[in-house]
């Protein structure tokens, strides 16, 4: 007998989504679906509207990544207004910008983590849901969970000092910022009581990397052949091949490492990417022109930025770099749980950044803003935490945005992870005639690996009970159950 199972909401991320699973007669899987089933339309709420709001307009995007989308926008109307592409900003300018963006990078990660991912590590994909969550971590990991907040709080308080607020700041202008940092702002950061201060989270961010690599050891069947699949993998990197999370050209390499988009100006961002529409989510499909749909489809993140960088430009996270790279060879490495490493080394690369653009002076004094020739187009890229973030913008006569175009992270990561929640459902419920909350958490463990923001939205607070029906092929009801 044919069947069809529902999980929804998918839990422990940012947004509302569902997944559906069909089985055939014999009881194996049919066909997976992640489903977004909210609609985001801010493409078309900021037509109209003068340019200069953009920035703070779209970052109501996310209430969990609002710089991402704040320095995306901005990047994109330093084109317009004349300021370049990046590197024409003043070096106050950028490195104000790229301080608010380490901090943002720094405190995300950490929350998926220690809030969102820790609980299936610490407690186990099919452990008691009362329990596996951050309550349950701040119970029984109790120096775990002091890490987690204390890390995601300097994190956020960066975020304030160079964006105005912890969340919808202003800081970034087209053309360039609005603030200097203050001496009192940087001595807090560089040398505030214990453990608020930047050396104690640089010890902190390479603690949980151990613990990471320490679990990996002693779970490695799970955490190397959770899900793994070959694809393709995008992001933008230094002109040297650099990791560089704030500006650069963009990359993306096969399965075997070979470039398949090599170095090439995201300003012409649409003579490479196009999107696919499907009838069953909102969210679009990505892909790379040349390879074509079947083929060009691609993951971006922590996981792909580690595999199209040829090193990282901070000694702590290089040489972790190192180890990582060893660990398949040197070659890309396909391994969907192995994003968690990847993640925490990116997050000790964001706290070594921060400690280094502490200590620069150009923070404290120099020239704001800069501008010159004005266009009528402009794209910004932006590494945001779960991936590479397109914004393009195009303005008329009347400085009035006539044309929005967002790829988010998530988008970009659409197909991969419909493969990863096909790749565990068969291996979880191939053949299984009863629904097992183990069985469905670890659909959601493949989705949560990509720390995915579905609606890219902020979302009310509120209880959003878990539930799954079972269902034959008439539709009728054979099995629910509820959390």
């Amino acid at each position: 007998m044919s069947k069809k199972i529902t999980i929804e909401p998918v839990t422990r991320v940012e947004g509302h989504g569902k997944v559906t699973i069909k089985f055939d007669d014999a009881g194996n899987v049919e066909q997976s679906r992640l489903h977004i089933v909210e609609f985001r339309g801010f493409e078309r709420f900021v037509q109209g509207r003068p340019y200069w709001e953009a920035p703070v307009l779209v970052q109501r995007l996310c209430g969990i990544c609002p710089v991402s989308h704040h320095l995306a926008a901005a990047k994109a109307l330093d084109v317009i207004v004349g300021a370049g592409t990046g590197n024409g900003l003043t070096p106050t300018g950028e490195k104000m910008r790229r301080l608010m963006h380490y901090g943002q990078f720094f405190q995300s990660h950490v929350l998926h983590f220690f809030h969102l991912v820790s609980p299936d590590l610490l407690f186990g994909v099919d452990g008691d849901p009362a329990i596996r969550n951050v309550i349950g971590v701040a119970m029984k990991h109790k120096d775990l969970a002091v890490m987690g907040v204390m890390m995601r709080k300097f994190g956020q308080e960066i975020i304030a000092a160079t964006a105005g607020k912890k969340i919808h700041g202003t800081g970034a202008i087209p053309g360039g910022i609005n603030k200097h940092l203050s001496i009192a702002e940087r001595d807090s950061f560089l040398l505030g009581a214990d453990p608020l201060n930047i050396d104690k989270m640089i010890e902190w961010a390479q603690a949980a990397l151990d613990f990471l690599k320490d679990y990996q050891k002693k779970n490695t069947d799970f955490i190397d052949n959770f899900s793994k699949y070959d694809s393709n993998y995008l992001s933008l990197v230094r002109k040297d091949g650099a990791l560089d999370l704030y500006h650069g050209v963009l990359r993306a390499v096969d399965a075997n490492g070979k470039k398949v988009l090599n170095d090439v100006d995201y300003q012409e961002y649409d003579k490479y990417i196009s999107e696919e529409v499907r009838s069953w989510s909102y969210m679009k499909f990505p892909y790379i022109i040349d390879q074509g749909k079947e083929k060009g489809w691609y993951r971006v993140g922590p996981l792909a930025r580690l595999n199209t960088a040829d090193f990282i430009p901070t000694p702590l996270a290089q040489k972790e770099f190192e180890i990582y790279k060893a660990y398949t060879n040197g070659k890309p490495n396909n391994m969907c749980m192995h994003n968690h490493w990847a993640r925490l080394i990116e997050c000790l690369h964001a706290a070594e950044m921060i400690k280094v653009l502490l200590n620069d002076p150009d923070l404290l004094s120099g020239e704001l803003v800069t501008k010159g020739t004005k266009t009528n187009r402009g794209v910004g890229l932006i590494e945001a935490p779960r991936g590479t973030l397109f914004h393009h913008y195009e303005i008329n006569e009347n400085d009035q945005i006539t044309k929005a175009n967002l790829i988010v992270s998530t988008t970009n990561n659409n197909e991969p992870m419909n493969r990863s929640v096909n790749n565990v459902a068969k291996s979880y419920m191939n053949g299984k005639d009863t629904i097992t909350e183990g069985m469905m958490n670890a659909v959601e463990v493949a989705i949560r690996a990509y720390d995915p923001c579905l609606s890219c939205a902020t979302h009310a607070l509120g209880k959003m009970p878990l539930e799954v029906t079972l269902l034959d092929a008439n539709d009728n009801l054979i099995d629910r159950k509820r959390s």
